[in-house]
């Protein structure tokens, strides 16, 4: 899953990320708001954490915006602003939820959580590839009756191989997915995690399930190898 933080208070923004990531999640950061929307509008996103007060453009203008250009990725706000009135005013502008500063981080991770699991409430639960069986609400990945246990990272390159299975991947459309846009290490590090996705998946059943398409990327098989 992949957020986006619009936040200019760097040091809360920073953090928020920095816990976020330790749960598994692909996070980029906005400090203000025209930067947040450009971002919004051209990323892929599952979920956007939007502050109301904002330098360059307000919270509201950019969700206003997002909505009138057709984006539907669910949007919670964070401002320090209370009253009911201006939850109504985040919620009429497109909102999908509200949280008042200061707000405890186990809250907001269950906000968070909540709004991901309404927005693919309709998608398949499970991905199946012959015995090997991927849970993304769950995260958690069988091969048969055994669970496969996988670091954060194993699992996000996992499941965008799964969710493509059968089609080339490339690493730089892995690290897209699932590494945050400050990243600027060595592509190469996608191989590290394909090493330990086969050690784990494959080697221990004698299967092949990913292979390597030379000059391309990955591929994992539709039956599971």
């Amino acid at each position: 899953m992949r957020l986006l933080i619009v936040e200019d208070e760097k040091r809360l923004a920073n953090s928020l990320a920095k816990g976020l990531v330790a749960e598994g999640f692909v996070v980029d950061v906005a400090y203000d708001g025209l930067t947040g929307l450009d971002r919004a509008l051209s990323g892929e996103y599952d979920l956007i954490l939007l502050d109301i007060m904002l330098p360059g453009r307000n919270g509201y203008r950019v969700c206003a915006d997002l909505r009138a250009a057709g984006s539907e990725v669910p949007v919670l706000m964070l401002t320090a602003k209370d009253g009911e009135y201006d939850e109504a005013e985040g919620l009429d502008t497109g909102a999908d939820d509200y949280l008042t500063k200061p707000f405890s981080y186990v809250v907001l991770l269950a906000r968070i959580r909540a709004l991901l699991r309404r927005r693919t409430r309709g998608a398949a639960p499970v991905i199946e590839l012959g015995d090997l069986r991927v849970e993304p609400a769950a995260h958690r990945v069988f091969r048969g009756s055994d669970e496969i246990e996988l670091t954060a990272k194993e699992y996000a390159v996992l499941e965008h191989l799964a969710t493509n299975a059968g089609q080339v991947v490339s690493k730089l459309q892995i690290l897209d997915h699932v590494w945050d846009q400050s990243y600027d290490g060595d592509p190469n590090i996608i191989e590290v995690y394909v090493s330990a996705l086969r050690r784990k998946l494959d080697t221990p059943f004698g299967r092949k399930a990913i292979t390597t398409v030379r000059g391309s990327g990955y591929r994992l098989a539709r039956d599971g190898g």
